[in-house]
């Protein structure tokens, strides 16, 4: 019997003692992740503050989905807040906050590469999503929040929880730290004329990447809250996608929030609020682009 004992007792040792390597492995592996520095090339932007700028950089913010971290009046926001996964928050963007000191090149270096001034990596920030976004857009953006009212509110301390830290590590939870993600030296491609193409639709479409996977088939999302349901299907799959779906059926889904079959979307989940606001040049550049996928079966992403 105490032999038995023995033998359990170096057992679950053993296994104590591994699981403390495992946590001290993905605590160090995130650390050095999160402390890595970038160097990125200069980019020369000229921002205007014009009338039609200004209204370009509203509607930019609105369609890309700006406000879901950042806040309707982009003060910041808490977007996730879980005691295994972390606390995330959109910082203040306004000048009563970071926008204050923030220049052209900061926000370039933070919406397209996901890098801060110091060139360490931004938490949270999908530059996956922007990294090509064009310079008429990106600067029409930083023009349109520099114009907001200044909002007198602190930023959120940002806390990465173990659930989180392990997810990075397995490569579960893209979006922590994007800048691993972007060939920073890769040339900036020239953004294809507005038009209900699939060529401008493949650039919309990258804001939806984040949710949808980059094969745009859906399925789970990486680090979001359990309760949250799997991303649609976008591709034309007729079994799982939108083969059935309609170009109108498409524009309704997106405006109004329902399906073909009259069901609603559900609006927590889905950005109905800010996809309503896209053109129906926009939309059906969208679903041009959707159309030249190969289908796909739903959760492949």
């Amino acid at each position: 019997m105490a032999r038995t004992f023995q033998v359990l007792g170096i057992g679950l040792g053993l296994m104590v003692g591994l699981v403390v390597l495992w946590i001290g492995a993905v605590y160090l592996i995130s650390g050095r992740h999160l402390q890595q520095e970038y160097t990125l090339h200069a980019v020369n932007l000229t921002v205007a503050d014009d009338s039609a700028t200004l209204a370009r950089g509203r509607h930019v913010a609105t369609i890309r989905g700006c406000m879901d971290c950042h806040g309707m009046d982009f003060g910041g926001q808490i977007f996730i807040d879980d005691p295994l996964l972390g606390r995330f928050a959109g910082p203040n963007l306004t000048r009563g906050g970071r926008g204050a000191v923030l220049t052209v090149a900061d926000w370039e270096r933070a919406v397209r590469h996901g890098v801060r001034s110091d060139g360490r990596p931004l938490r949270f920030m999908p530059a996956i999503e922007y990294n090509q976004l064009s310079d008429e857009d990106l600067t029409a953006l930083i023009a349109y929040v520099r114009h907001l009212s200044p909002v007198d509110r602190s930023d959120v301390p940002i806390r990465i929880g173990p659930l989180g830290r392990m997810l990075h590590v397995t490569g579960n939870l893209p979006l922590l730290l994007t800048a691993r993600l972007i060939d920073h030296d890769a040339p900036h491609r020239p953004t294809p004329p507005y038009g209900p193409t699939a060529e401008y639709g493949a650039y919309l479409a990258s804001s939806c990447a984040g949710c949808h996977g980059p094969g745009f088939s859906g399925g789970p999302i990486p680090g979001v809250p359990p309760e949250w349901p799997p991303a649609s299907n976008l591709t034309p799959d007729p079994e799982t996608g939108l083969g059935t779906w309609t170009e109108a059926d498409f524009m309704r889904a997106l405006r109004e929030g329902r399906r073909p079959d009259g069901s609603a979307i559900d609006a927590r989940y889905m950005p109905i609020r800010f996809t309503s606001k896209m053109t129906d040049v926009e939309i059906r550049a969208l679903w041009a682009f959707l159309q030249t996928l190969p289908p796909t079966p739903e959760g492949n992403h």
